[in-house]
């Protein structure tokens, strides 16, 4: 049996949501957005039979697996595309929460765009959601008349690339091909292929050999993908970008490698350093080059 619920809210529905589903006899529960781990780990406690998994999480329990995705390799490469693709040297970054994966992609976007043009500026709008198109539209277009060319978002709906589209910017679109909404503005976009993980999990739960181990996959693994490139891009950029994703999947371009400075002046890690990945998972300052700051902070 497989069922699936859309349109969520996170907090107490997903709770009743995710009890119901265990009360149904489902064995595996996909919790999928950052707001569902508390309601989820209510749950696996009554339920210690059942085997959840939560995107994003940072607590797990014996029943509870998190899962994530480097998305921050794909982010870079977007960023590199923004900065070969941008006359103006200036990208626009729509953001939800300040949480340390949006901060992770803004950082990396930035450090791409600045490796194809040093000048590079990325400019950013909070919006402390996820989904309301219409600030992320007021947003979007705050940051176009801030100058930005291109325009870049983690946040649910379409507002940002029909923004772009209306705007005759470019886009680097989100979690899934927005070409649809912005056919011409779309340059790319950072994809994620969640199929054949869950997948393994299904048969994991199915054969008894649930580990419970948390996952955070990259490009090399096929979970984070830079797509849906537009047909219009120069042969010499789209061969940039495949010798780039190339290096990135072998594991030769680390995004958070290297001198890192950030955008108050302040060292962060020395040259010929690698972030570990205890430090990009608790990344909450931004780099040199981004114009905005991390809210809170």
């Amino acid at each position: 049996m497989c069922r699936v619920v859309v349109a969520v809210g996170e907090g107490p529905d997903s709770e009743r949501v995710m009890r119901q589903l265990a009360q149904d006899g489902c064995g595996l529960i996909l919790a999928t957005s950052f707001g569902y781990l508390e309601p989820a780990l209510k749950v696996a406690a009554d339920f210690p039979a059942v085997k959840f998994a939560h995107a994003g999480g940072y607590k797990s329990a014996p029943n509870l697996a998190t899962y994530n995705g480097r998305f921050y390799e794909g982010r870079w490469l977007a960023g590199w595309l923004a900065g070969k693709s941008s006359a103006k040297g200036v990208a626009g970054y729509v953001a939800g929460f300040p949480v340390p994966e949006v901060v992770q992609g803004i950082n990396a976007f930035t450090l791409g765009m600045r490796a194809a043009n040093p000048q590079a500026q990325v400019r950013v709008v909070w919006l402390n959601t996820w989904f309301d198109p219409a600030k992320e539209r007021e947003a979007a277009l705050t940051l176009v008349n801030q100058g930005a060319d291109v325009l870049t978002n983690h946040s649910g709906s379409p507002a940002v690339p029909q923004v772009a589209e209306e705007k005759g910017v470019g886009l680097i679109a989100y979690t899934s091909d927005m070409a649809r909404f912005a056919p011409k503005a779309q340059l790319a976009a950072v994809t994620h292929h969640w199929g054949p993980y869950y997948t393994q999990l299904a048969r994991q739960v199915l054969t008894g050999s649930w580990s419970g181990q948390p996952v955070w996959a990259g490009m090399k693994d096929g979970l984070v993908q830079l797509s849906a490139l537009n047909p219009a891009l120069p042969a010499a950029v789209k061969a940039g970008l495949a010798q780039q994703q190339q290096a990135l999947v072998a594991g030769q371009l680390q995004p958070f490698a290297g001198r890192l400075v950030d955008n108050t002046g302040r060292e962060r890690q020395t040259a010929g350093a690698v972030m570990p990945d205890a430090a990009i998972a608790q990344m909450d300052w931004l780099v040199q080059g981004v114009v905005g700051s991390v809210p809170g902070r």
